[in-house]
């Protein structure tokens, strides 16, 4: 790795893309992305494409919403990536940008569904097959993570989905690790008192 290359992230890749590259190769496309060059940075959109998506979809549970957070965040990283200094990781950097239209757009959603009726059970398809408790279980769980407070619901998406290390989780989220952990704390609490007095036995 050459001086001044983005240091590869500490966890595995969840979703690579079809041809992934070498992570020394990510640098140049920064440096030249920040100079104006366009496809650089479609370099970068491919590499991180599909984590984005993935992480935005983690949070809002609706892939129209989780498609436009994504297209947002790269927009919003492309205007400022001249101010880009390098002190995370590009994928860090990224992601805190998809965290934040995440959070704007989870708070919007919600408020529209408290003017809205709630559709989703009765637009929901029967699951049938040798999974329907599995997928039950993950329905369920994945319900109950919806209904945490944001910023636990950002911490409980990043180390639980995302698979990242609570030093990783403090970078993309801004927040001591402390705070990180307590985060993580109260939401495994709740969730498991959630999950206890459920209908799930």
């Amino acid at each position: 790795m050459k001086p001044g290359d983005p240091e590869p992230p500490s966890n595995p890749l969840v979703h690579q893309t079809a041809r992934p590259q070498p992570p020394d190769e990510e640098g140049p496309w920064i440096e030249r992305a920040r100079a104006g060059d366009a496809a650089a940075f479609r370099l970068l959109v491919e590499r991180h494409r599909d984590r984005v998506h993935g992480l935005a979809r983690r949070m809002l549970r609706s892939d129209p919403d989780a498609e436009e957070v994504a297209q947002d965040a790269f927009v919003r990283a492309w205007r400022a990536l001249p101010g880009f200094r390098g002190d995370s990781s590009f994928g860090t950097w990224l992601h805190r940008i998809v965290m934040r239209l995440s959070l704007d757009r989870l708070e919007a959603m919600r408020r529209r569904q408290r003017r809205e009726p709630a559709l989703e059970d009765a637009l929901e398809p029967a699951v049938e097959g040798p999974d329907h408790d599995a997928r039950l279980r993950a329905r369920k769980l994945d319900a109950m993570v919806a209904n945490l407070g944001a910023a636990q619901r950002a911490a409980v998406t990043l180390y639980y989905y995302e698979e990242r290390s609570v030093e990783d989780v403090a970078r993309v989220l801004n927040l001591p690790e402390n705070t990180v952990k307590t985060h993580l704390s109260r939401a495994r609490a709740v969730l498991r008192a959630a999950w206890l007095t459920g209908d799930e036995k």
